[in-house]
């Protein structure tokens, strides 16, 4: 792969999909060893040129000769277009271009949700648009159900199946239910505390993906997929506990989230 010579691409080191990302360009050799350096520490020679809140929304790629800076899918379109030129002319095509930049924001703003860390005070932080927080709960919520949706024919010996609407009920009924105790508990941490939670409901249900694809090729007795499910769940609750403690909520949303699934168990088996 041909190198992208006397540039180097900004990236913000709190965020882990960033730092893989970039790390795989000079792994690739695709830019040069010295090529990649954390926004939050930028080097004084680069400095002047960067607008440093732009390259904590858009990863900023800066040319060290002439202090040419782009920002965001134009970046990345710059240095893979580079290293392999025969996709040049998908990233000229505007419809591709259009698509890919809302899929880039999509993931950015985003990103502290998907991955959380915990904040550091000095640092910036990328902006919150509520749009995409809003786009993101939407998708998982729906991805998450239709997963759910399939894994409920495999619990049907402990667990009645109910209509086929019933999961996606289900899932929108925890964003309703926990967003009203957030709002009440720390409504300054709604947004960021939903996209979290669907974060972890959407980790889970691609775990339950595993039986659904190994039962077409083994067969399973049905216990293990309820003992299956309880792991997940199990998990799920770990992972809850964990995202919550960095956003400092302490318990009362995990005990919450305990409490919906308790309330759905008991409607489930009550109707």
């Amino acid at each position: 792969m041909k190198t992208l010579a006397n540039h180097v691409i900004l990236f913000d080191e709190d965020c882990p999909m960033c730092h893989a990302y970039t790390k795989a360009f000079t792994k690739f050799n695709m830019l040069p060893e010295n090529g990649r350096s954390a926004y939050q520490s930028i080097p004084e020679h680069i400095c002047p040129l960067i607008d440093k809140k732009r390259a904590a929304n858009e990863i900023a790629l800066v040319n060290t000769e002439n202090g040419e800076v782009i920002y965001g899918i134009n970046s990345l379109f710059k240095i893979i277009g580079n290293a392999m030129p025969f996709f040049k002319p998908l990233f000229t095509f505007a419809p591709f271009i259009w698509l890919m930049k809302k899929v880039y924001a999509f993931i950015s703003y985003n990103r502290k949700v998907i991955i959380p860390v915990a904040v550091k005070g000095s640092t910036i932080q990328p902006d919150f648009k509520i749009k995409y927080r809003i786009a993101y709960l939407l998708l998982t919520w729906l991805l998450t159900a239709y997963i759910l949706t399939g894994y409920a024919h495999l619990l049907i010996d402990f667990v009645p199946l109910g209509n086929p609407y019933r999961e996606y009920l289900i899932c929108g009924g925890q964003i309703f239910f926990q967003g009203i105790i957030i709002s009440f508990y720390k409504r300054e941490k709604r947004w960021e505390y939903l996209g979290n939670m669907m974060t972890i409901s959407f980790a889970g249900a691609l775990l339950l993906i595993v039986p659904l694809v190994l039962i077409k090729w083994l067969p399973v007795p049905a216990i293990f997929y309820i003992l299956y499910f309880l792991m997940v769940a199990g998990l799920m609750l770990l992972e809850h506990l964990r995202r919550s403690k960095i956003l400092n909520l302490g318990l009362v949303m995990s005990i919450a989230w305990v409490l919906y699934r308790l309330i759905v168990l008991g409607l489930i088996f009550s109707l």
